[in-house]
């Protein structure tokens, strides 16, 4: 094939921000500059969820896991000097995406941009904040029409622009099967659908249907992770042909980005995680039918904490002597006609039409979020099973465990560490900047939000106005829980025992016996400080706990450490064990720690789990954490002995 009709490459994006606005800036353009073709925006937890950075449950989250943008100020030192018309910005963000955006047009135009030539994608994607990744705010019938309002306000005034990103990664990362993945994913754009076919005009639906887009994980098992792509695209152009009567098939097109799987990525011997990621990569480039559009991949030590720069630069590289050195882009697909590759296709897409067929019978994916968050927490459960069990092997971890260590983790630690300070800095620029503002503009701009959300209307023209007035993101969000509430979704953990008690014995009878001795069942209380909504590792806890025999109290994600503690008191926990995936550990539990004691739980022990660097597990257990478990630590039951013995009286005694 000749050099002229070789195909574009996809685009290639970094997912990167932290610390401040400026520091994001600085990163954004030297990846640029390296070779990145579009950018693909990281926000930290308070602007995900919703939080000024001086709000008490923004403590210790501030410019973590991604980028703070608390206002206009904020969004204008993001992208300084990098020109937004002539950008493709994907912005993972959910909750506030109404928001975030409009803090990107009034940047776009004070920039002199032709707004309707913008091009990029918010994620926008609620439904899966509820079953996996937390950074929900309000109920789901007033969320699912705020992404309704972004799809048909982006269709008249950025029509360039995907106003939602079906987000099935995160399904993946919860231990979804490709089944439910294909199913969840394609419920919830259909559920959106739904939503805006009333909203336009029959004769331009099709063309709002064909800016939807999707976001994929691709995880190891990379044959069949192709073939759930080739499934996706079959099967949303059925839906779009059949459901939605779409004739033109450029807009039944499968347009889908993808981040391949952090779920997968080790703390043990983690320079293996670059050959996962290459393979996984693999899944989602080459087949020609169901190829990516937009490809960002992790880093080889993010199982470990936030990557730096030349672990960023190191994954584009991949990307880019794939699409550039080889010749993968000069040929056609080379599955066609693949009988292999046609019958796992098929065997996905029947099990994905049963699965969506259930989920109709439910009324769609906003009334079948219980069942689906209990499908999930019950597949990963099997998965974590089998690789307790051997059944999956996971190099370096549950076999050939033995191997030189890294000489990439020296110096440093192999991560980067976002500077302490930087909380106070953003907090005293968010000051300055309510200060400089114009009162009455601010609460004009702020009673048009609330009425506009109140009656029903669009919310997009008034947050738009909201961002030019200097409106911070803590008081948007506040008007939308105002008028519609907050929500606490379902944590998929049933209170009940599952029949899933092999290899327990030994334990249901040590949690028999410690109970007998407490005079009571063993009650361990599970709780999720601050604003990390990654669930699954505190579920697959409270499950097992569960099944173990123990009384467990997991509520779920997003509390304050008082509230933890106002639990542990009411329930009289014997251990307390604590969830923390942000990075936020260290002040997190230090609070958590002053206030047991202050409540006269001080004798109660606390567990930590987490992405916790070996330094900071030392400082945790100086203030007096009794254990600290990371991600190397995947076999439960020893979590579960641990558990046991922290809460046997005889024990504590003869410690």
């Amino acid at each position: 094939m000749s050099e002229q009709t070789k195909d574009r490459p996809w685009l290639i994006r970094t997912y990167a921000g932290h610390s401040t606005a400026a520091a994001s800036n600085a990163l954004y353009r030297s990846n640029l500059a390296k070779g990145q073709t579009g950018l693909s925006v990281a926000f930290d937890l308070p602007t995900q969820t919703g939080y000024d950075s001086d709000h008490v449950l923004s403590r210790g989250e501030v410019g973590k896991v991604g980028v703070p943008v608390s206002h206009l100020g904020d969004m204008r030192a993001l992208f300084d000097q990098i020109p937004l018309e002539q950008m493709n910005t994907s912005m993972t963000i959910n909750a506030t995406a109404p928001w975030l955006l409009s803090l990107y047009i009034a940047v776009a135009e004070e920039q002199g941009a032709d707004v309707s030539k913008l091009q990029g994608t918010v994620q926008n994607d609620l439904i899966k904040e509820y079953l996996s990744r937390g950074t929900y705010i309000c109920p789901p019938a007033p969320s699912l029409k705020m992404i309704a309002d972004v799809a048909e306000y982006c269709y008249t005034n950025v029509p360039k622009w995907n106003p939602m990103n079906v987000c099935s990664y995160h399904l993946q990362e919860a231990g979804a099967t490709p089944e439910q993945e294909l199913a969840f994913a394609l419920a919830t754009a259909t559920a959106v659908l739904d939503q805006l076919r009333p909203r336009v005009d029959e004769k331009d639906f099709p063309a709002l249907v064909g800016r939807i887009s999707f976001f994929v994980n691709a995880g190891i098992r990379f044959v069949t992770e192709m073939c759930k792509m080739r499934a996706f695209v079959d099967l949303w152009d059925e839906i779009c042909a059949e459901r939605y009567g779409v004739e033109d098939s450029k807009y039944r097109r499968f347009r889908y980005g993808v981040q391949v799987n952090s779920l997968g990525l080790t703390e043990q011997q983690p320079e293996n995680n670059v050959y996962r990621i290459l393979i996984e990569m693999l899944a989602v480039t080459l087949s020609k039918k169901a190829r990516a559009r937009a490809v960002q991949l992790p880093a080889w030590n993010e199982a470990l904490g936030l990557p730096r720069p030349w672990d960023q630069q190191w994954s584009m590289r991949m990307q880019q002597i794939l699409a550039y050195e080889t010749d993968l882009l000069e040929f056609d697909d080379l599955f066609d006609g693949n009988p292999t590759v046609d019958a796992k296709v098929e065997e996905l897409k029947a099990g994905a039409r049963a699965e969506l067929a259930l989920l109709d019978d439910m009324g769609g994916a906003i009334s079948a979020i219980d069942y689906m968050k209990g499908r999930l927490v019950e597949s990963n459960s099997e998965r974590l099973g089998r690789i307790e069990a051997g059944e999956t092997v996971v190099v370096g971890v549950n076999k050939w465990q033995q191997g030189e260590p890294s000489p990439l983790m020296t110096g440093d630690g192999g991560i980067m560490v976002v500077d302490p300070a930087v909380e106070a800095e953003q907090i005293d620029r968010l000051n300055a900047w309510r200060a400089d503002r114009d009162e009455a503009t601010v609460n004009a701009a702020l009673a048009d939000l609330r009425a506009a959300a109140a009656e029903g209307r669009n919310v997009m023209p008034a947050s738009v106005a909201a961002a030019k007035a200097g409106v911070t993101t803590g008081e948007w969000a506040a008007q939308m829980r105002a008028v519609h509430g907050e929500y606490r979704g379902p944590t998929g953990v049933g209170k009940g025992q599952s029949n899933k008690t092999e290899g327990l014995d030994d334990l249901r009878a040590a949690v028999d016996a410690v109970s007998d001795k407490l005079g009571r069942r063993l009650k361990f209380l599970v709780g999720k400080p601050g604003l990390d909504g990654h669930s699954n590792g505190a579920e697959q806890i409270a499950v097992r706990a569960r099944d173990c025999g123990m009384d467990i109290a997991y509520e779920g994600i997003r509390l304050t450490p008082s509230e933890i503690v106002a639990a542990a008191r009411k329930d009289e926990a014997h251990v307390v064990g604590l969830s923390i995936l942000s990075g936020s550990h260290i002040p997190l539990v230090e609070d958590l720690m002053n206030q047991m004691r202050e409540a006269g739980l001080g004798n109660v022990p606390v567990i930590v789990g987490g992405i916790i660097p070996d330094d900071d597990a030392a400082r945790l257990k100086a203030m007096g954490v009794a254990r600290v478990y990371t991600p190397k630590d995947f076999e439960l039951n020893m979590i579960m002995q641990d558990i046991v013995t922290l809460a046997d009286p005889a024990a504590v005694a003869a410690e």
